[in-house]
């Protein structure tokens, strides 16, 4: 990593978070939607987005396949990019957050540590993370891009669930069973999520 230039000063804005929160009538926090490709993480980030706006709640998805293609297109897929992936993931969800939204990221994040990681850099309360626990058979049976397949062909290496590990949350504040549940009663659970902890409105 390239070292930070010590003439670089945190510059603290006049408008600030609470001040973006009250203009938005809910409180900012950041989903991470984490679980295996195919899990449904993007599918149910896009459904609460959904639901979230039809509230009138201001929201931002970071989809795992939009930021490769821009943010992070530098990166591969080895365990070091990964890494460098969720770190920028959780830098720019903390920026989002301080902008007074409520910030969704559907990456699968394999990685317990690199998670936990992005949890450390935000206050306490501000890091929701949701896992989406789907069985890896049903994860295969999806297999809506194919990549599964290719995986077990040999054509795409680290792949997640197959030869390179995924590590469940040991303290998600929600799992949803995107395996075998409806959508929209997962989209019901994340919504309550938010609901209880005072984070929207109750409508």
């Amino acid at each position: 990593m390239t070292q930070k230039s010590s003439n670089t000063v945190w510059h603290h804005a006049t408008v600030e978070r609470e001040h973006r929160e009250k203009l938005h009538h809910h409180k900012s926090v950041v989903l991470w939607f984490t679980g295996l490709s195919g899990s449904g993480k993007s599918t149910l980030a896009h459904a609460v987005e959904d639901r979230l706006h039809k509230m009138s709640v201001s929201t931002f998805v970071l989809d795992g396949d939009n930021v490769r293609h821009g943010l992070c297109g530098d990166l591969g897929f080895n365990d070091k990019d990964r890494v460098e992936n969720i770190r920028r993931i959780g830098e720019v969800a903390k920026l989002f957050t301080e902008s007074g939204i409520i910030t969704l990221t559907a990456f699968i994040s394999p990685f317990r540590t690199d998670r936990n990681s992005a949890r450390k850099l935000m206050p306490h309360g501000d890091f929701l993370e949701i896992y989406c626990e789907c069985p890896l058979d049903i994860c295969e049976n999806r297999d809506v891009k194919g990549l599964y397949k290719k995986a077990r062909s040999g054509e795409i290496p680290f792949f997640t669930g197959i030869d390179s590990p995924y590590e469940a949350p040991d303290r998600a504040e929600l799992t949803v069973q995107t395996g075998t549940k409806p959508l929209e009663e997962c989209v019901d659970s994340v919504i309550e999520l938010l609901v209880g902890r005072g984070i929207i409105p109750s409508k």
